[in-house]
Order: structure tokens, then C-alpha cells, then sequence
């Protein structure tokens, strides 16, 4: 289980963050986001921008944004489904219970929710195998 962290009044999210940052020597020996690959992502940012990235942060200030997805309220997921994200990504943690609401209420027909340890926000990068194998099982299990 990941270690939780306050975000104390007065800091901003970088200062939060700051204690957990790798040094360099980490991050030189970095091997689930090879250059090569992260100069794609780079480009492909610089190309088109990153709205998507930041779309649900846009929304989630706009009370517009929220009144309109209001409509899927108390909605459920119906098809199989399979969660998948890194043990120490904060977003399953992020707000307390909803992992697990997720998993009994709002999917009704949950096959999995895996965390995946050694892996973080970018699960799918740095956990490869371990991700193409979950899903693997996920499509013979459906199938």
C-alpha cells in the first residue's frame, strides 16, 4: 500500500511532491520510458497540444461541465470490465472508498481490479508485460 501525503495549506503540489522526486542517478537509470520513446510523446504533445491530458481537470472546476455529466449519475457499467493501474499511482487512492465502489457497485459485471506493483501513474509503460498479460486473461476470460 502506497504512503499517503498531505498537501499542507501553503504548498503547492510540486513542493508536495518534491520529497518523493527521484535523483539523478534514478532517473538516468530509467528504463520503462526509453528516450526514444518519451521524444514520441514529445512531439506528438508539441503537435497537438495536451487538452485531453487536461480536459478532466478543466472540467472537474467548471460548473457547467459538472451539471452536465449529471446524467450519468447512479449510472452503472454493464459490459465486462478490468481495472487496471500501478500500486503506487495516487489515483485509486486519491478518494477514499471509490476503488472499491467501483468494483461492487458501479461495474456490475467487474472481472478484475488489479494494482500492479513496481508501477505508478505510467502502469502501462513501466509494467508492460505484467499489463499485456492482465489483459490477455481479461479478453480469454470474456471471450
Amino acid at each position: 500500500m502506497p504512503t499517503y501525503y498531505v498537501m499542507e495549506r501553503g504548498q503547492t503540489m510540486p513542493q508536495t511532491v518534491a520529497v518523493e522526486m527521484p535523483g539523478d542517478a534514478e532517473v538516468a537509470a530509467c528504463a520503462w520510458l526509453p528516450e526514444h520513446d518519451l521524444d514520441v510523446y514529445g512531439a506528438e504533445y508539441e503537435r497537438t497540444g495536451f487538452q485531453g491530458g487536461l480536459q478532466w481537470y478543466r472540467c472537474a472546476a467548471d460548473a457547467a461541465c459538472i451539471a452536465e455529466l449529471q446524467i450519468f449519475s447512479g449510472r452503472t457499467i454493464d459490459v465486462p470490465a478490468l481495472f487496471v493501474a500501478g500500486e503506487s499511482d495516487w489515483g485509486p487512492y486519491q478518494r477514499p472508498g471509490d476503488f472499491e465502489a467501483m468494483q461492487s457497485i458501479a461495474c456490475t459485471r467487474m472481472v478484475g481490479a488489479e494494482l500492479i506493483d513496481g508501477a505508478g501513474h505510467w502502469v502501462q509503460q513501466e509494467q508492460a508485460t505484467a499489463v499485456n498479460q492482465l489483459l490477455l486473461d481479461f479478453l480469454q476470460t470474456v471471450a
